[in-house]
């Protein structure tokens, strides 16, 4: 891995709120949607890119890219209109324990590996 792509990848692992990740990519996006679907966007969000984070590490321009593409994706769903089902909200709650990143803190910038 290049010193720009963990310079990349120390950048991306800083980003807290959902803005900052549209700011860091450069993509506009309904401020008052993202308001509302922060926490589901982001949830869907660090899904997609810990399925496929694995496959573009080695590679800086790959990775930015996918990393891009995965916000754009995931903000593009809810944009037209996806909605999670009550199912799949309330499913990170596990044996009455929340479960994933809204359990967890993390150790090094903003990735728990959830």
């Amino acid at each position: 891995m290049s010193a720009n792509s963990i310079n990349i990848l120390d950048e991306f692992n800083e980003l807290t709120d959902a803005e900052e990740y549209f700011e860091f990519f450069e993509i506009e996006y309904d401020a008052s949607l993202v308001n509302v679907k922060r926490f589901h966007i982001l949830k869907e969000y660090g899904t997609l890119i810990k399925n496929g984070f694995e496959y573009f590490n080695n590679d800086e321009n790959r990775l930015f890219d996918f990393l891009k593409f995965s916000l754009l994706k995931v903000y593009g769903e809810f944009k037209n209109g996806y909605a999670p089902s009550a199912a799949q909200v309330w499913d990170m709650f596990k044996d009455g324990k929340l479960s994933g990143c809204a359990s967890c803190t993390p150790t090094e910038g903003n990735s728990c590996g959830c």
